[in-house]
């Protein structure tokens, strides 16, 4: 009973964090088992995440900068970008800016999940440490996928050069915060709360900036203000 109440605390941050940024999507939300979809592709690339990973470890001299920019960021970051660009960035309910923000979101939270799950389920973490995972890790990949989603959705709609340009941008930032995240774990102990409350903070502050910015630019805004005021 204990360990399958210490499994749901470890599917519940990634559900519940889901749902929210699923009710944030304002003027055209997504059909729900296109979400769900993307979210299960999150779960499974787990598992050619910690391929990678292991080999790089094995290969790699991983000190704080390369277990922290390379083996860890790097790969999560890179794999979600992929599948993000080669399966959703051209799907036809890809339709506005915000959608790139809420499918981003679904695949980091896939991916967290699992990770949480298997945590759980190896280290028999108690209750306390999931809640603090729910606190970090979850809702960290979380924001990186705000981060991510939000340029995949500005690269969607704009032109040539530009849309280039803003494409490698919504794979380096993510990178760079999931990796900065890392160090801060990596190279502080007992004082790295210090850092990461304010990292967080400052994550969340900029996300809900994006998300608010990616509503503002729906093609279907004018269109459902239209339906109000013909109601």
């Amino acid at each position: 009973m204990l360990l399958l109440s210490v499994v749901s605390s470890a599917v519940a941050p990634g559900l519940a964090l889901l749902i929210y940024f699923y009710l944030k999507d304002k003027y055209d939300q997504e059909p729900l088992h296109i979400v769900l979809k993307v979210f299960l592709l999150g779960l499974l690339i787990v598992f050619p995440v910690m391929i990678i990973q292991r080999g790089l470890s094995l290969g790699l001299h991983a000190g704080p900068y390369t277990e922290s920019f390379l083996i860890s960021a790097g790969v999560e970051e890179c794999l979600k970008w992929f599948v993000m660009y080669h399966i959703i960035y051209n799907h036809t309910e890809f339709d506005e800016p915000y959608d790139g923000i809420l499918y981003a979101v679904a695949i980091s939270l896939g991916f967290a999940t699992i990770e949480n799950v298997m945590y759980a389920w190896y280290s028999h973490a108690s209750i306390g440490s999931m809640f603090l995972r729910a606190l970090l890790p979850v809702s960290g990949h979380a924001m990186f996928g705000v981060v991510m989603g939000y340029h995949l959705g500005r690269a969607k709609f704009s032109k040539g050069a530009r849309s280039r340009g803003i494409l490698a941008v919504s794979l380096f930032l993510p990178w760079m915060w999931h990796g900065i995240y890392d160090f801060i774990l990596n190279t502080t102990s007992s004082y790295w709360i210090w850092f990461i409350v304010p990292l967080m903070a400052f994550l969340w502050y900029g996300g809900m900036i994006k998300v608010a910015r990616a509503n503002s630019l729906s093609p279907f805004r004018l269109l459902k203000r239209e339906e109000e005021v013909n109601l």
